[in-house]
């Protein structure tokens, strides 16, 4: 099992990672190698506890927002389309192929590079559409962007953001959509996964170390609030670049430590 300081420490990047463009995936693979943690069926849980704490959070922050029209719920059906025929077909498939830190730190420095060139190529200038006025075409477009993060080390937030702006959304109104995406996407993907321990979930949510699942999703959710209202502060100030230049030096430390070992 887990301990405290782990729990918390699982938490806090979860929290941080799943709306920044930079995987909470591949950190949480990472976070649990450089902390000695070998995986379990219980880790395996409690990953997807803590993924739901993060989700959380959205309902929260964006609570007018999902209360503003029916037409987002049917957008955000159309983004989850993709998500659900994909994921079904080729999930297990892409996390077998793509597997190991090695791939992981190449698609950390690749997306990073992405990331740091992104905004010389779209500007907001040239994508001007608010959430509001998305269209059903536009949001099929993000959705398959979004499949894009099958591959371990591909972001899906980064992936429906960039997928927003290339579909013709402004900065803000595709970091909000892909918060919002978010919500369907992680709740489907972890009622799947969870179907996987269905024998345990009592013993899980109830035993003797059932403290550490709502510990660690206590600590997602509130980072992950603060983490959401942060993003958004940066991005409409800095743009993505330094998204990209953080996933470049972690890709290339990386590297270097499974180099060196």
């Amino acid at each position: 099992m887990l301990e405290t300081f782990q729990t918390i420490l699982l938490g806090i990047i979860e929290g941080i990672t799943e709306f920044l463009p930079i995987s909470s995936t591949a950190h949480l693979i990472i976070g649990r190698y450089l902390l000695g943690i070998n995986s379990t069926e219980f880790l395996n849980f409690f990953i997807i506890f803590i993924q739901l704490g993060a989700i959380s959070a959205v309902p929260i922050l964006y609570f007018k927002r999902l209360i503003s029209s029916i037409n987002i719920y049917l957008y955000l059906l159309t983004s989850f389309i993709p998500a659900v025929i994909f994921g079904l077909l080729l999930d297990d498939l892409m996390e077998s192929i793509f597997d190991g830190y090695w791939f992981i730190a190449i698609s950390w420095i690749l997306g990073g590079i992405i990331l740091i060139k992104f905004d010389d190529w779209v500007k907001d200038e040239d994508t001007h559409v608010e959430i509001t006025k998305i269209s059903y075409v536009q949001s099929l477009k993000i959705g398959l962007y979004q499949c894009l993060a099958m591959i371990p080390g591909i972001s899906r937030s980064g992936a429906t953001i960039i997928g927003g702006r290339l579909s013709g959304l402004n900065s803000n109104a595709a970091i909000e959509y892909s918060f919002l995406l978010g919500i369907p996407t992680i709740l489907g993907a972890n009622a799947k996964k969870i179907l996987d321990y269905k024998e345990h979930v009592n013993e899980y949510l109830m035993g003797e170390y059932s403290y550490q699942l709502y510990l660690g999703y206590l600590v997602s959710f509130i980072v992950a609030l603060i983490t959401i209202k942060w993003m958004v502060g940066i991005v409409q100030k800095y743009g993505f670049k330094y998204f990209g230049y953080y996933r470049v030096i972690i890709g290339v430390s990386l590297i270097i430590l499974l180099s060196w070992k």
